[in-house]
């Protein structure tokens, strides 16, 4: 199929330059040579080394930790990819900061999601690429089309090789969903944490609504932060008879106590992905698993810049 805008181009941020490279390693190409520096006043610098003249650019760039540099550095790039006269500019962003304020829940709060996707819009993204959006409704915040990917074939991989009865747990009722579609595909049970959140970062774990007695319970989630949650819930678990408990997530944001939360829990393996780089303080850390969404970005990028159908990456 004819391309239609021009050559492809990968671009890359400072946040996850190793995941850019592996995606252009599965691509068969190479990385856009770039000048990123700052300003000794800690202002961002950036110039493309390239030719992008009509080209098609994919910028990747997760807004992790530090998230506002990160961020202003990927409207940054977009900016200037713009008045390079690019194409069309799609931000490859693994992992969407400020995606947990998707709404107003006290009075004069903001929407931060909302304003992200404006400030991405107006720099002069096109298109965006995510994995595991923490909500759903914020494809609705863009007016440019948006590919939420979902991580879930990476980790049924590693879900599947696991021995034992199985039981596929929600450390919320919002996550209901993604836990029902893991279980759906491993042929396993399902099981519900109910949890009472006092403040942000904070959760207690209750009961569980299921069965888990004698089971491999695999704790599934979006994301694990400070990791309060998720060991709250693998605590509960191991009280209603698990016999081991697991978790996997999409995005190791791990901020605050969550590494040394980790370590001392009762979890035998947690699976995480690498939409977010680790620090080598954070590899130490022996009950984390990671694997690789490379291949999955890879293959939409292609099928985006062949105007092929994206729908067949999604479960």
């Amino acid at each position: 199929m004819a391309q239609m805008h021009g050559d492809l181009k990968i671009i890359s941020g400072s946040a996850n330059t190793t995941l850019a490279e592996n995606i252009c390693e599965h691509l068969g190409t190479r990385l856009c040579p770039m000048l990123r520096e700052s300003f000794s006043d800690g202002e961002i610098r950036i110039e493309i080394g390239d030719n992008v003249r009509g080209d098609d650019v994919f910028v990747i760039q997760p807004t992790c930790q530090p998230v506002n540099f990160h961020l202003m550095e990927l409207c940054i790039i977009l900016d200037a990819l713009k008045r390079a006269s690019a194409g069309r500019v799609t931000a490859v962003v693994p992992y969407y900061g400020y995606a947990r304020q998707d709404r107003k829940v006290a009075p004069r709060a903001p929407i931060s999601a909302k304003l992200v996707a404006d400030f991405l819009s107006i720099a002069g993204m096109h298109r965006i690429v995510t994995v595991d959006l923490h909500a759903g409704q914020i494809q609705g915040f863009f007016n440019c089309p948006v590919d939420n990917l979902f991580a879930a074939p990476v980790l049924l991989d590693h879900i599947r090789k696991i021995d034992g009865d199985i039981v596929i747990v929600s450390p919320d009722a919002g996550g209901v969903e993604r836990a029902r579609a893991y279980a759906k595909r491993v042929d396993a049970g399902l099981a519900v944490i109910d949890k009472r959140r006092d403040k942000p970062n904070q959760a207690q774990a209750m009961h569980v609504i299921g069965n888990v007695k004698n089971k491999v319970a695999i704790i599934v989630d979006d994301m694990i932060d400070t990791a309060g949650t998720m060991v709250a819930a693998s605590r509960v678990l191991l009280e209603n008879g698990a016999s081991e408990v697991m978790a996997c997530a999409t995005h190791a944001v791990l901020s605050g106590p969550a590494i040394e939360r980790i370590e001392n829990s009762d979890f035998s393996q947690i699976f995480i992905t690498d939409t977010i780089p680790l620090t080598p303080e954070k590899k130490k850390c022996t009950k984390l698993t990671k694997l690789s969404v490379a291949g999955l970005l890879a293959k939409a990028i292609n099928n985006i810049h062949t105007e092929s159908s994206v729908s067949v990456l999604f479960i």
